[in-house]
């Protein structure tokens, strides 16, 4: 893992350049602590869309230390603020699996935010922990979802479930299911349509998909994953809100975090939709989609240039 750690580390230096190392920058600049300080670095965490609340309460924690700790010089903040990042990472929290018979995930998301490609990432991913996988196209509303969905299998090598455009996604994820069931598949994933102009029809739609796939497996979805893009920043946990009402989500995926400064917004999702980040995408590759680990994350964020 030294060798992710050291990718992560490098992946997120937008977002340390834009909020660590400014953070850093007012504590080594800041000869003491006092409320100047504080509304400094409140300014500098809501900047880099860790979220309102969340940049409050971070900064509310900070006060509390200082006065628990009798801490005078700005310099030992650094370290406050690292174990309070840590904190609010939480837990890391691993993919269910079904304890027998196929496993369904059920992915939804915005259309932009990356879905198909993480469906084929983690296609591959889970190929090489040696289980097989089958696709669903289940975003009928686009010619474009299937076919890309489409090119996905092909690059990984695992069929893809489909209908004509325009048809019941409800429909495709029952053939699926079915599908999934007589070739003894271990892990199936349904792709669904990301359009949000109307969203009773969305949460009916899923609701319906939910119901299918409920009805023929016990226990299905026994995941329901929220692709999100972080280059979107404070959109994403407003996506975070409409999908929680939706689709009743257990965890996210966390999209080109190697592309944005805003990685803050990782924080802003973990501690208000209280729903774990479960994956994160962290480059072009299959290899880049990885299972969110906080310790390592919040390390890689403090990661100091020198440090291999």
């Amino acid at each position: 893992m030294a060798g992710f750690f050291s990718k992560l580390k490098d992946k997120l230096t937008k977002t340390r350049e834009g909020f660590v190392d400014k953070v850093e920058q007012i504590f080594s600049r800041t000869g003491k602590i006092d409320e100047e300080l504080y509304e400094e670095l409140e300014d500098i965490l809501i900047q880099a869309d860790v979220g309102v609340n969340t940049s409050l309460e971070l900064v509310e924690k900070l006060r509390q230390a200082v006065k628990e700790r009798k801490l005078s010089d700005p310099e030992m903040l650094r370290e406050v603020m690292q174990e309070q990042i840590r904190e609010i990472l939480g837990e890391q929290s691993s993919l269910n699996f079904a304890p027998s018979g196929p496993t369904v995930y059920l992915i939804v998301g915005v259309n932009g935010v990356g879905k198909t490609t993480t469906i084929g990432k983690l296609a591959k991913n889970l190929q090489n922990q040696n289980k097989s996988v089958l696709l669903a196209a289940g975003d009928t509303f686009r010619a474009a979802a299937i076919d890309q969905l489409e090119i996905w299998g092909q690059r990984v090598g695992v069929d893809v479930i489909k209908q004509a455009e325009g048809a019941d996604p409800a429909a495709v994820a029952f053939d699926a299911v079915k599908a999934a069931k007589s070739r003894k598949i271990d892990v199936l994933l349904i792709d669904t349509a990301g359009r949000l102009h109307n969203k009773i029809n969305l949460m009916k739609e899923l609701s319906k998909i939910k119901k299918v796939i409920e009805r023929e497996i016990e226990g299905a979805p026994h995941e329901v994953l929220l692709v999100l893009d972080a280059t979107t920043g404070q959109n994403a946990l407003q996506q975070v809100k409409l999908f929680q009402e939706a689709a009743d989500v257990t965890g996210i995926v966390l999209t080109k975090l190697d592309g944005t400064a805003k990685g803050g917004v990782i924080l802003g999702i973990q501690n208000e939709s209280q729903i774990p980040v479960k994956l994160i995408g962290v480059g072009e590759t299959a290899d880049d989609l990885k299972p969110f680990d906080p310790e390592e994350f919040a390390q890689a964020l403090f990661a100091r240039n020198e440090e291999g």
